[in-house]
């Protein structure tokens, strides 16, 4: 993500010791939905200098894509609920993502695929900060698009690859 640029805002917090990463080792959709709500308190209670987003890495549950894609939905209820609309939103990445009217092997699927299911929280101010630094957020879509393109699927594999 931050080695080939395909999002422009990862690197700041990134280097800036500003991501939690967490763990889930929950093995429900129930119970990673009480993580949800725990992990989006937390992130909205934070200095935002000392975190500014947090990775939920969930690989013990929502591993078929479609329930996963399902859960999303309700991940925006909650936010809701938490009264956080505005405030925090929730991203997604997934080991099976794909958009919608694209083939399952199309490139442009992997800016949006891990290792492991993730819900990313981030914090709107922050996505706001960072478009308006880019100017055209389209753009950076269409970037990433190119830049998958011309990689292929053997040079996305080749950087998955440990050289050892």
């Amino acid at each position: 993500m931050i080695g080939l640029n395909l999002c422009p805002f990862a690197e700041n917090p990134y280097r800036g010791k500003r991501v939690r990463f967490y763990v889930s080792e929950q093995r429900s959709a129930a119970g990673l939905l009480d993580e949800l709500r725990s992990e989006l308190t937390r992130l909205a209670a934070a200095d935002p200098e000392d975190c500014e987003t947090t990775l939920l890495i969930h690989p013990w549950v929502l591993a078929d894509f479609i329930e996963y894609n399902d859960f999303l939905g309700i991940c925006d209820e909650v936010v809701a609920e938490l009264g956080l609309e505005g405030v925090l939103q929730v991203a997604s990445f997934h080991p099976q993502y794909q958009f919608a009217g694209s083939q399952p092997d199309d490139i442009e699927n992997c800016t949006n695929r891990s290792p492991h299911p993730i819900l990313h929280l981030l914090r709107e101010a922050s996505v706001e900060r960072a478009v308006a630094a880019v100017g055209d957020a389209e753009e950076i879509y269409r970037r990433n698009m190119r830049t998958l393109r011309s990689l292929g699927r053997d040079g996305w594999l080749r950087l998955w690859t440990d050289p050892d």
